[in-house]
């Protein structure tokens, strides 16, 4: 899939199914003037746009140069809202002698259970040391599979991608996994929440779209190929299409607030 195609797919159609959650993050850690927000693998920022706009100090770091480029666009970093971005593949390369430690880190992209913790450890690490002694560190990931809807369509992901073993795809959300992630970055867990992130779509067409930019269905569009992924995606969806051909599917994200020692 062109990757400028499927960065404007997440950004124009999936990440705003994420809005819920930023926003209960944002209001518990109460983000505003003073914050100065770190955020790993920004993506397009949207998380970042939010917390902007309340007056936080924002630097987002992203290796994807499509994703990045609609982060500028929406944040504009020259323009009023205090804004930062950065292509790096570690967020230790965008450290600056200059830039006063930072009071929030954010790392969403665990919402997408890709069973690859070990990156984000790596990620954990070379980021903290930029944070200050205390600072808030969010990490977020889907709730329990019974009460997220669009588990049964990401089980087809799996299903397909299984001919390749050891592939980073979707598993099931464990109900510890964001405290292991914490106590192996050396953070105090501090406090968690559940989040309804309802994913709608305005027809099957969007939600295929929509799903594949989430970098879930790689390993098996890399087992099959794009039609036959977009064939199976297409069948499991059914179940969740209204009569006025729009999808819906419940879900559940949740989210921990660890604190750096």
């Amino acid at each position: 899939m062109n990757p400028r195609k499927r960065a404007r797919d997440w950004s124009e159609i999936q990440e705003r199914m994420l809005l819920p959650l930023h926003e209960t993050v944002h209001e518990r850690l109460e983000v505003g003037p003073g914050t100065r927000l770190l955020g790993l693998s920004c993506g397009s920022g949207l998380a970042l746009l939010l917390a902007a706009a309340k007056g936080a100090a924002v630097t987002g770091v992203d290796s994807r140069t499509e994703h990045l480029a609609l982060a500028r666009e929406r944040l504009d970093p020259d323009g009023p809202l205090d804004a930062r971005l950065v292509q790096a593949d570690s967020p230790a390369d965008a450290a600056d002698d200059d830039t006063p430690p930072y009071t929030l880190v954010t790392a969403y992209e665990t919402v997408g259970a890709l069973d690859d913790s070990a990156g984000l450890d790596d990620t954990l690490a070379a980021a903290l040391p930029l944070a200050a002694r205390g600072a808030a560190v969010v990490l977020a990931g889907w709730g329990p599979p019974e009460r997220c809807a669009t588990s049964t369509v990401l089980r087809v992901a799996a299903k397909l991608a299984e001919p390749l073993r050891g592939a980073r795809t979707w598993r099931p959300a464990r109900r510890d996994d964001l405290e292991e992630v914490a106590l192996r970055a050396g953070l105090r867990p501090d406090g968690s929440g559940r989040v309804a992130c309802p994913f709608g779509y305005a027809d099957t067409d969007s939600a295929v779209r929509g799903l594949v930019s989430t970098g879930l269905f790689d390993a098996a569009v890399a087992a099959t190929d794009r039609k036959q992924v977009g064939k199976e995606l297409t069948e499991s969806l059914h179940p969740y299409r209204r009569p006025d051909g729009t999808v819906w599917m419940p879900n559940v994200f949740r989210y921990l607030i660890a604190r750096v020692p």
